[in-house]
């Protein structure tokens, strides 16, 4: 075992050497440790997908679900047992295609996890396809006229639906998204970090250059209080900005709704039913 508690030996890692993932497998597990989490206390949760492998390659406890699941699963890890750190992690295809009904669910409900998005703008796993982020023009061996569909933005979704916490990151920044992660990971309530990230062997367009000429920071004035200003900065026709837009002052988490919390905090997980109860409820329906 290596120096950060959330580090694996002797793995064989499936992605491609130069692939953008690998950084953020590092990022992810140095802000961990720079929150003081043990592995013990961290839960990851991912779909299908070449970054859905990324709970595979840290030491933690994880479920690997059906492809654009994650969502739903990590909801109600958290909702059992509010004390864990729970991330939700998987790429641009996963959470934004197949997974799409349950991102804007989750925005609606403020469960209090931290969801993850590596986007590359491309599928990876099944040999490059155009995903629901590849911009107008792009060519693939299935898109072979090039996409022409609008790529969603998930930073607008997200001001839009007035999710408790929106940022967008860069992998190839490892300083400001270990930063964006911290705040996203110790913000209360519903984080969605899209995350972008290099596909070096499918995505030829959207390289690291590109992802570094083609983005720039909010400036330190900006206020993520300011839904305005946040929709106004997510849907810039100019350069894609990067850090933290927006975080709503008065979003409650899930779990702090919930009346099975209203008269006890202890865990659901730890609870004991009370089989007379049941027996009782049982035999009035029958």
């Amino acid at each position: 075992m290596g120096t950060n508690p959330f580090d694996m030996d002797n793995i064989d890692i499936a992605w491609c050497p130069g692939c953008g993932n690998f950084s953020i497998l590092e990022t992810v597990k140095a802000t961990l440790e720079g929150l003081g989490k043990r592995p013990g206390e961290v839960v990851m949760v991912s779909g299908i997908g070449q970054a859905a492998k990324t709970p595979h390659y840290l030491r933690c406890n994880f479920f690997n679900g059906l492809h654009g699941r994650a969502l739903p699963v990590a909801t109600a890890i958290k909702a059992s047992n509010p004390s864990l750190t729970v991330i939700a992690e998987s790429g641009d295809g996963d959470m934004y295609g197949e997974g799409g009904n349950h991102l804007i669910h989750a925005m609606r409900r403020n469960p209090d996890i931290t969801n993850i998005i590596h986007d590359n703008m491309v599928y990876g796993l099944t040999k490059g396809q155009a995903s629901p982020t590849s911009r107008p023009g792009f060519v693939t061996p299935v898109q072979v006229h090039g996409v022409f569909e609008e790529p969603i933005n998930p930073v607008a979704l997200g001001v839009a639906m007035s999710a408790s916490f929106v940022a967008r990151a860069f992998s190839g920044h490892k300083e400001q998204t270990a930063r964006i992660l911290r705040q996203a990971i110790e913000h209360k309530g519903y984080a969605i970090v899209d995350l972008f990230q290099p596909c070096v062997t499918f995505n030829k367009v959207n390289t690291f250059k590109w992802f570094d000429e083609n983005t720039h920071y909010l400036p330190d004035s900006f206020d993520p209080s300011d839904r305005v200003e946040a929709f106004r900065a997510a849907t810039d026709p100019g350069k894609l900005a990067l850090g933290v837009f927006y975080v709503n002052p008065s979003s409650k988490p899930f779990v702090d709704n919930l009346p099975a919390y209203s008269s006890s905090k202890e865990p659901l997980y730890a609870r004991k039913p009370d089989r007379e109860k049941l027996a009782a409820l049982i035999a009035s329906r029958t």
